[in-house]
């Protein structure tokens, strides 16, 4: 039985896991639900599977990287429902490490997460009750700076580090910091890697993962477990170890 919470947002909702998370809460009793994406029309077409379910949902194309105007948004979107659960999860590959991929990377996955966290908890410091939850979207990329993808796993590194020091730091305003660290996911990024996805799982299960360790309110939302393992002990290893393990792993082409 998962808890009931009213009031979601989510950005990167136009495909992969922030679809799937829309619709698990649109089944689930929320009541509203706002979402972001770049592409308005697999946006919108989210937006209308929502309110199939009777919730009021809304879409908004907007960039993450626009603080000014995530800010603007996130404000609105407060003011007609005080928003409870909040997941940061608007994210993009890296492809070829050019030097426009490069920033692109680092700008959307790590400033596109800091203009939707940080507008969002001074709004739940002010607020003195009702559920107060922030979700970061990381990956299992982020446990180790990889070489198939420099700037991607380096970036979700990054807002890993991040949401776990938030975790802690915002636990006396009562707020709950949870990041997620998923594997491979059935998503629009993953559709383009041409390395071997084990573990490969569809959006929809990861979705019902999250959700149900978001109701528990774990701070590391790390799956599958084998990978999270692998992961977790090539970063405990010697580099020298580490390194050699790592070149002999498969890259993208």
């Amino acid at each position: 039985m998962h808890k009931k919470i009213k009031n979601i947002l989510i950005t990167g909702a136009s495909s992969g896991i922030g679809e799937a998370l829309a619709l698990f809460y649109a089944a689930h009793g929320a009541e509203n639900i706002f979402l972001s994406g770049r592409n308005a029309k697999r946006l919108e077409d989210v937006v209308q599977q929502c309110k199939k379910y009777g919730v009021r949902t809304e879409g908004k194309v907007i960039d993450v990287t626009d603080t000014k105007a995530m800010k603007n948004w996130l404000e609105s979107c407060n003011k007609k429902a005080p928003l409870e659960l909040v997941f940061a999860n608007a994210g993009v590959s890296t492809g070829q490490e050019t030097t426009e991929n490069i920033y692109n990377t680092f700008n959307t996955n790590v400033m596109g997460v800091l203009n939707t966290v940080t507008p969002v908890v001074e709004m739940m410091k002010n607020r003195p009750d009702g559920e107060k939850i922030i979700a970061i979207t990381s990956s299992i990329a982020g446990y180790h700076g990889l070489s198939a993808c420099p700037s991607y796993s380096a970036s979700k590194a990054c807002v890993k580090a991040y949401g776990e020091a938030l975790r802690n730091s915002l636990r006396p305003e009562g707020i709950s910091v949870s990041v997620i660290c998923p594997g491979f996911v059935k998503s629009r990024i993953t559709d383009q890697n041409t390395c071997p996805m084990p573990f490969f799982m569809s959006a929809e299960k990861a979705a019902r993962i999250i959700a149900a360790r978001i109701d528990k309110n774990i701070g590391l939302i790390a799956f599958p477990w084998p990978m999270r393992f692998g992961t977790w002990f090539l970063s405990v290893l010697p580099n020298r170890l580490s390194d050699l393990i790592y070149s002999r792993l498969p890259h993208k082409v």
